[in-house]
């Protein structure tokens, strides 16, 4: 239905990366495949492990299980889609699917800042105060710092994704990107939405940054607790307990802040897909296996599983 030159959009195409060759566009496909099913087994394999082996039973690796099992629905909610206009046959997507998918992009995003910032806390508890770790994190605690960490997801994508939807939409229905983002979906809206888009700066820049200073302060004081450490076994040993953890952090907010704080004048639209597919297809991925590879706890227990289920199939 047609008011002025308001239309009410009904779906939406997604470009995604339309402007590349038909041969790149099955090779990017292969790739996406790949990883995505890496991501998927590889996510679920920690869950697994750390639900199966005792020894894993720690808060650390309840956090880690809510971290895996985040980065399967940041994937699902993404890459499915963007594999189908890959393959030129479902490069559409409804009005609803569209503000669905923005939805939950905003809500694994939102939670995943807050999640790896109660990681740095756990790490900072573990290595400051030994002693008390085991009382500090009981089980109610953990349960508590959990719903803290997934809680700020459901406010802010309900608000963002609400208020955009909400204004007229004219002109063309083409979404530049591989998925319902915000600044690009924002693009085709035909309304004053400069309040909308201080609103969505200083939101992000609150969501980005609360997180990020506790890390910082975290990982401060690990480092001051770390150097008081006579000798350098012992400075070793706590440095591995939380390296896998600063790893993935450096991973996830760089990509982030290089896909949404770099000036308009160089962030081309293309260039910002490369760099959105770090933290949406890259970062999920990588994950588990610097998990799994940096963690001699996890490699121990999965030893242990496949000696065990040898042993059961020799019987």
């Amino acid at each position: 239905m047609a008011g002025g030159n308001w239309t009410r959009v009904e779906e939406f195409i997604l470009l995604s990366f339309s402007s590349l060759p038909t041969e790149v566009q099955s090779l990017l496909f292969l790739t996406f495949l790949i990883i995505y099913l890496v991501t998927l087994m590889g996510n679920s394999l920690i869950i697994l492990v750390t639900l199966a082996d005792p020894m894993l039973h720690s808060p650390m690796y309840f956090f880690l299980r809510n971290l895996s099992f985040l980065e399967i629905g940041f994937n699902l909610v993404i890459v499915p889609k963007m594999l189908g206009t890959l393959l030129a046959w479902d490069t559409t997507i409804s009005f609803l699917g569209c503000a669905t998918q923005m939805y939950f992009s905003f809500f694994f995003g939102v939670d995943e800042c807050f999640l790896l910032a109660t990681m740095a806390y756990d790490r900072y508890v573990a290595i400051c105060s030994p002693l008390h770790y085991p009382v500090i994190m009981n089980q109610r605690t953990r349960a508590k710092l959990a719903i803290a960490s997934w809680f700020p997801g459901f406010p802010v994508a309900t608000v963002q994704t609400t208020w955009l939807f909400s204004f007229p939409f004219c002109g063309t229905n083409k979404v530049n990107h591989f998925f319902c983002d915000s600044p690009p979906v924002l693009r085709l809206v035909c309304a004053d939405t400069t309040l909308f888009e201080i609103y969505a700066i200083v939101g992000t820049i609150l969501i980005v940054m609360i997180p990020c200073l506790l890390i910082l302060c975290s990982y401060t004081r690990i480092a001051a607790a770390i150097l008081k450490i006579p000798s350098a076994k012992g400075k070793h040993k706590a440095f591995s307990t939380c390296s896998s953890h600063l790893l993935v952090v450096s991973l996830f907010y760089v990509s982030l802040s290089l896909t949404y704080f770099r000036p308009k004048s160089n962030n081309s639209p293309e260039s910002k897909k490369l760099l959105s597919l770090s933290y949406t297809v890259g970062t999920p991925m990588l994950n588990p296996i610097i998990y799994s590879l940096r963690n001699n706890e996890v490699k121990n227990a999965l030893g242990r599983i496949f000696q065990k289920k040898l042993i059961l199939n020799n019987f």
